[in-house]
């Protein structure tokens, strides 16, 4: 092992520690809330079996909205809530819940457009045996868009990763804010080509995991 790896052996673990907590933070919020909402973009739309104009409306303006933010802007706009919710804006805890807001937008979109890829013979189909709307989600929805899901997962999570970089100006931590702090700052560019190099495996080993496993679920 490279003796700079060795010097900064224990903040390297601390940081690959803190991207972890804020990567597995948004991939929880994308998954339980991000999922219902792109559900409900779908179901909410004109001709769907829940159509509700105001409801499909707000939350497409909604998710617009928080995904058009430039994303170290929606850092500082919400600070003041980060704040009301944690109790501070500085730290690991503190950048998970920007990162868990762009993370519901972002996974719900794709969901969004996962589920219009199903064919709508397989709604109707499904309703006409007198599926229940909860039935039509979880044994017919769920079931036939499930590889373009843990694909739009798989992308989602490479891309909370690259946000995670960015926390490190709320105190976030991180292998991005070490990269920048020990490596970039003190010009130890050796220190940082190594955790680039770090960021690059764990994102092709998560990109690897997710097309794998979306291969063998795919009924296509």
């Amino acid at each position: 092992m490279p003796d700079v790896l060795v010097q900064y052996e224990a903040e390297i673990w601390t940081s690959i520690g803190e991207t972890f907590v804020m990567v597995g933070v948004s991939i929880l919020a994308a998954i339980v809330v991000g999922l219902p909402v792109g559900t409900l973009l779908l179901l909410s739309r004109k001709g769907q079996i829940l159509e509700n104009r105001i409801v499909f409306s707000l939350l497409n303006l909604l998710v617009n909205i928080i995904r058009s933010f430039p994303f170290l802007l929606l850092v500082v706009f919400l600070i003041p809530f980060t704040r009301l919710i944690i109790g501070t804006a500085i730290g690991t805890a503190a950048a998970t819940i920007p990162l868990s807001i762009i993370a519901i937008a972002h996974y719900s979109r794709l969901v969004e457009q996962s589920l219009l890829d199903v064919p709508r013979g397989v709604m109707e189909a499904a309703i006409s045996m007198g599926a229940s709307v909860l039935e039509v989600i979880f044994k017919f929805l769920y079931v036939e868009a499930r590889s373009g899901l843990v694909l739009g997962l798989t992308t989602s999570i490479i891309s909370f990763i690259s946000y995670s970089t960015i926390m490190g100006v709320v105190g976030g931590g991180g292998i991005g804010d070490f990269a920048i702090r020990y490596g970039y700052q003190q010009f130890k560019t050796e220190l940082m080509m190594y955790m680039i190099i770090i960021m690059v495996i764990l994102v092709q080993l998560i990109q690897f995991i997710g097309t794998t496993v979306s291969r063998k679920i795919d009924k296509r």
